[in-house]
């Protein structure tokens, strides 16, 4: 089953601001773990937008910021391969895998409108944060 744009909204907005709740019972440093995983793999997911031409590289600098708000488990192998899976087109969060062109057909759209939709997300997410 597709992730829903409304959903996945919800999981960026999740990830980057809300890095310490969780509705699973889980330690603050699962917690954190999963929040971090997420974010690399939303930093992956933005660089193959930008490498599209369907985000600026400003997209993917304030995803890195955000990502610096989260500390990094000791082992970042699990947060490497979400990256790199990111980069390829898939969005792995949260035990959910999707390519984003299938999720953008899907719903009818294109990758680059897609793309661009989780771009404005993470600008005005970034609005809120700290300077």
């Amino acid at each position: 089953m597709p992730l829903s744009q409304k959903s996945f909204s919800a999981l960026v907005i999740v990830t980057a601001l809300s890095a310490g709740s969780s509705a699973f019972a889980q330690s603050q440093a699962d917690q954190l773990a999963t929040a971090y995983q997420a974010g690399r793999n939303q930093l992956g997911i933005l660089s193959y937008c930008a490498e599209k031409g369907h985000v600026g590289a400003d997209v993917v600098e304030v995803q890195r910021k955000v990502l610096a708000l989260i500390p990094p488990p000791a082992d970042k192998s699990a947060g490497d391969t979400a990256e790199a899976a990111g980069k390829k087109g898939t969005i792995a969060m949260m035990g959910v895998t999707q390519e984003l062109e299938t999720i953008a057909k899907a719903q009818g759209g294109s990758a680059a409108t897609y793309c661009k939709q989780i771009g404005d997300v993470i600008l005005k997410a970034a609005a809120s944060l700290p300077k």
